[in-house]
This record gives structure tokens, C-alpha cells and sequence, in this order.
């Protein structure tokens, strides 16, 4: 189903896009600086998860954070790959190295989320 496109959705598609890391609701509306409120950012999230375009993830803080999807194909959504919070600066991102996980016969993955904690690169010394 194709939707449409609205000032609310450009603007959050567009925070995204220039996002170095994943973002949770709360760091969106921050951004947004009262354009729109927390539902409307609620709902266009969720849509954008349900369209493909964005993925949810699930952190050890509680939060779900978004990151813009890349490299998934019309109608195949991947999101097969680890994400990194890190337990100094708080960044939530996606590493870019894909998991391949063996299962016993008879299962079929649709989702991996798998989030690391420690430390990262900027943080660690």
C-alpha cells in the first residue's frame, strides 16, 4: 500500500537520513522541536518499520531506538546484522557485519536482533 507523503514524514525521514547513529522517540522529538507531537512521531516510526524503511531496536536501557534501513531490497526487508550501544556516550548503532545463525530444522527466522554492550571506538580509552 503506498502512503503518502506528508511535511511530518519528510521531516523525520530527513532526521534519519542524516543520522550517524540510531535514534530513540525521544532524541526525534527533540529534534522536531515541537512540530509535531509524540503520538504523530509514535505512529509515522511504527508505519516506517511496517513499510521497511526504518528498523526498531530493542535496547538494554529499555528504548527502542530507530536507524534508517540500508541495502534491503523492495518487498525483502534484512535486518540480520548486530547493533552496539555503548555504556559510556549511550550511542546505539548498526554494525554493518551480517550474523548468519544455524537453527535446528524446521524453524524460519524472519528478524535477528541482537544488541552488544561495552564500549565503543571513540570511548574506549
Amino acid at each position: 500500500m503506498k502512503r503518502r507523503s506528508t511535511p511530518s514524514k519528510q521531516a523525520i525521514l530527513n532526521i534519519l537520513h542524516s543520522a550517524p547513529r540510531a535514534f530513540n522517540q525521544e532524541d526525534i522529538e527533540q529534534q522536531v522541536k515541537g512540530a509535531m507531537d509524540r503520538v504523530t512521531v509514535y505512529r509515522i516510526l511504527n508505519r516506517f518499520c511496517e513499510d521497511g524503511y526504518v528498523h526498531k531496536i530493542l535496547s538494554d536501557d529499555g528504548k527502542y531506538y530507530f536507524a534508517l534501513c540500508h541495502n534491503c531490497e523492495e518487498k525483502q526487508h534484512r535486518h540480520n546484522h548486530f547493533h552496539f550501544r555503548c555504556r559510556k556516550c549511550q550511542k546505539v548503532e548498526c554494525l554493518k557485519e551480517e550474523v548468519v545463525v544455524k537453527i535446528p530444522a524446521g524453524y524460519h527466522v524472519e528478524n535477528v536482533n541482537c544488541l552488544l554492550t561495552g564500549y565503543c571506538q571513540n570511548c574506549v580509552a
